[in-house]
């Protein structure tokens, strides 16, 4: 114990120098490992540089944007309306004693962005902008005019549209990638016309997948989207239609909608939803099978009121006129139990099992109405556009 503390400062000194060197060794080690050289050899000299390139370095985001901004498209769109001093105008019986009866035509545009697929012209962009619209016109980059738009298929439900424009000479497009494999934290780009300032490039990350969000359009109308991406990549008027574009340069989302009451929170379509149904909207539109009823579950309350044993079904809240809900004589206030001998517990089973049917299928709904059951069959329609 006295050698210890006669030689205590030198003991020290040792630790302390061999703490020294631990550290000086893995800090080598470290910076060899992250940035590894490699031995260069010019004429009858050689030197080590170091690579600075990590597997984690982001690809060049401009050469993706140059790669791919040349088929963003401007959309304008005009809305036309009248304002009518009398509200027979649209009568025939008036119009025929009051032919020029005059009326006053408003005229409104609006704006947004898409993005071509195809050479030959066909172009992707939401349903609500271009929703209500008289006429279309498409603005390409590298062209000195406009071209006049067609809509081909849209689909108010996933808020998907469908335009075609004609060229003389093929069109650049964007290859649609797979929005399954995109993972929350990857790296995307968002290019549109926000404000009117065209092809506007904002970068950030997927923040979210399979956020669920519900919209109110012009027309006060809601619309119910159940699976987008949630990105912090500044999306605003405007970037409606166009692209998210992923690090590979393929479009893995359709920009859609912005949170207005926070800042950095975006949402867009997955692409993958869009391939589901592509082909049905360069047709013309989705065939959706409906029954054209209006649901809600039925609470305690509810049960309490029908004298049910428990809160298994669905209650009819509105029949729509002319559907085949309305032609196979059902009513509000019906209680669907069963739909084919299959029990019903919520109004959710009600419209999964009529999404999965086919149009023209029958349907065998067991109902309780005035406290008594009885069967009424329904024929699938096709929904309305």
């Amino acid at each position: 114990m006295k050698l210890f503390y006669r030689y205590k400062y030198f003991v020290a000194v040792l630790i302390g120098f061999a703490l020294g060197i631990g550290v000086v060794a893995g800090g080598f080690f470290a910076y060899n490992f992250f940035y590894p050289s490699k031995t260069v050899k010019a004429g009858n000299y050689e030197a080590k540089v170091t690579n600075f390139s990590t597997p984690y370095t982001l690809p060049n985001i401009p050469d993706i944007v140059e790669k791919v901004s040349d088929a963003v498209v401007f959309i304008e769109t005009t809305v036309e309306s009248r304002n009518f001093y009398n509200p027979f105008i649209d009568d025939p019986f008036f119009r025929f004693f009051f032919e020029d009866f005059p009326s006053t035509p408003n005229v409104s545009k609006s704006i947004g962005s898409g993005f071509i697929i195809s050479p030959d012209g066909y172009i992707l962009t939401n349903e609500h902008v271009i929703s209500g619209a008289t006429e279309v016109s498409v603005t390409v980059k590298g062209y000195d005019k406009p071209f006049k738009a067609q809509i081909v298929g849209k689909d108010f439900d996933l808020d998907l549209a469908v335009l075609k424009i004609n060229s003389t000479k093929p069109l650049p497009y964007i290859t649609m990638g797979d929005s399954d494999k995109m993972r929350v934290g990857d790296w995307v780009i968002a290019i549109g016309n926000p404000y009117r300032l065209d092809h506007t490039v904002t970068v950030g990350v997927i923040s979210a997948k399979g956020r669920p969000i519900t919209i109110s359009d012009k027309s006060g109308k809601q619309r119910v989207y159940t699976n987008l991406i949630q990105t912090d990549a500044a999306i605003n008027p405007g970037n409606s239609g166009g692209p998210l574009i992923s690090l590979s340069g393929e479009v893995i989302g359709i920009n859609t909608a912005i949170n207005a009451e926070a800042q950095g929170i975006g949402f867009a379509i997955p692409i993958n939803t869009v391939k589901e149904v592509l082909d049905e909207l360069k047709k013309g539109g989705i065939t959706r099978p409906y029954i054209g009823v209006g649901l809600q579950d039925i609470t305690q309350d509810l049960a309490n009121y029908f004298n049910l044993k428990n809160t298994n079904g669905a209650l009819i809240s509105y029949v729509q006129p002319g559907s085949p809900a309305s032609a196979a004589g059902l009513k509000e206030g019906d209680i669907i139990l069963q739909i084919n001998n299959k029990t019903v517990k919520n109004a959710n089973d009600v419209a999964n099992i009529i999404k999965n049917s086919k149009v023209n299928d029958i349907l065998a709904l067991l109902i309780l109405r005035d406290g008594k059951q009885l069967y009424v069959t329904v024929k699938v329609g096709k929904k309305p556009n």
